[in-house]
């Protein structure tokens, strides 16, 4: 059996007030532990990275520091806005290492929107600003968390996987956002990276309605009928295997678990309510069409417990071992 090629890593460890950094630390830590090809580049100030006392030495010389100096001193859970340049700055060096082919993939800690847009920087999330930097005028945020076998009976393990198409916006401008080629292009992105990043040969796509029973035959809304079926028929003349409008309560049965390999949802909070209800903890945040393999956590800064040394990194482990599994079959195709 041939060794696996290395694999190299690099994380932007987040708000550095929040948990984003000793999530990292933590997850970067177990990980190595689990695979010894992997090597892990953190990414922030060196004060943020003290290292536990009796890690394993082999873990320790895979664990690499590119020191970003913080503008200001950090205190844990206080956020102070002249630091949202540096926050930026760990994105900004970390998509330029990944696109000069220095790493195989980055994953992402969470930042705070809020403080990044009091500084005066205009900022709607990672999943946009990664795309505005890349040059491409469409990307896919897509969830994806492990179901075990026997979880509301299924008959085995299964990866639960959501995509949106509309994604930081206010509720009230989804309808307005919404278009037949923003539908179609979400479906197109989603089958696409299914198949050349997962290994998934003929991805199988539930998709959803915006109103609720699915527009209840245009009695509670037209989007059903003049946006949202048209792009799926457009998109089933293309040879993808996608079905819907499903009613939003009712997309994510049981027998759909077993046999859907990615769900997609009209906004945000209809796509991710279930999701994280079901995996909160565990869940990783995928970016699809991206030029780049990016995963992040699928959890905020929890400014409240930072510092404590409670924060869980059990999200951060799975976007490692995500990005691990997608640079993996990305290298054994270049």
């Amino acid at each position: 059996m041939s060794q696996l090629a290395p694999v190299n890593l690099l994380i932007t460890t987040g708000e550095p007030a929040g948990i984003g950094p000793e999530v990292s630390l933590s997850a970067a830590l177990a990980f190595l532990a689990e695979q010894e090809n992997a090597s892990i580049t953190l990414l922030g100030d060196e004060s943020l990275f003290p290292i536990p006392q009796g890690v394993n030495p082999s873990v320790l010389a895979r664990l690499k520091l590119e020191s970003v100096p913080l503008r200001q001193p950090v205190k844990a859970g206080v956020l102070n806005s002249e630091n949202a340049g540096y926050v930026l700055s760990l994105l900004d060096l970390a998509l330029d290492a990944c696109m000069e082919k220095r790493f195989d993939a980055m994953v992402t800690a969470p930042v705070q929107k809020s403080v990044i847009n009091d500084a005066g920087l205009p900022f709607t999330g990672h999943t946009e600003y990664l795309a505005q930097r890349c040059g491409v005028s469409h990307v896919v945020m897509m969830l994806c968390a492990p179901l075990a076998k026997g979880f509301m009976g299924m008959q085995q393990a299964r990866d639960l996987r959501v995509a949106l198409v509309t994604t930081h916006i206010p509720l009230q401008t989804v309808s307005a956002a919404l278009s037949q080629d923003l539908i179609l292009g979400t479906i197109q992105i989603v089958a696409k990276d299914l198949q050349t990043r997962f290994g998934i040969t003929k991805p199988v796509l539930r998709m959803a309605g915006l109103n609720p029973h699915a527009g209840e035959s245009g009695y509670l809304g037209q989007e059903e009928i003049e946006i949202i079926s048209p792009a799926i028929k457009a998109a089933q003349s293309l040879g993808i295997d996608v079905t819907g409008p499903y009613p939003g309560d009712t997309m994510f049965d049981v027998a759909a678990l077993e046999q859907v390999d990615a769900f997609i949802a009209m906004y945000h909070d209809q796509g991710l309510a279930p999701f994280k209800f079901v995996s909160f903890g565990g869940g990783v945040n995928v970016t699809l069409g991206l030029p780049v393999i990016r995963t992040s956590v699928d959890h905020g800064t929890a400014l409240s417990i930072a510092g404590t040394g409670t924060a869980d990194s059990g999200s951060m482990l799975e976007a490692l071992r995500l990005a691990y599994q997608l640079a993996v079959k990305q290298n054994s195709h270049s």
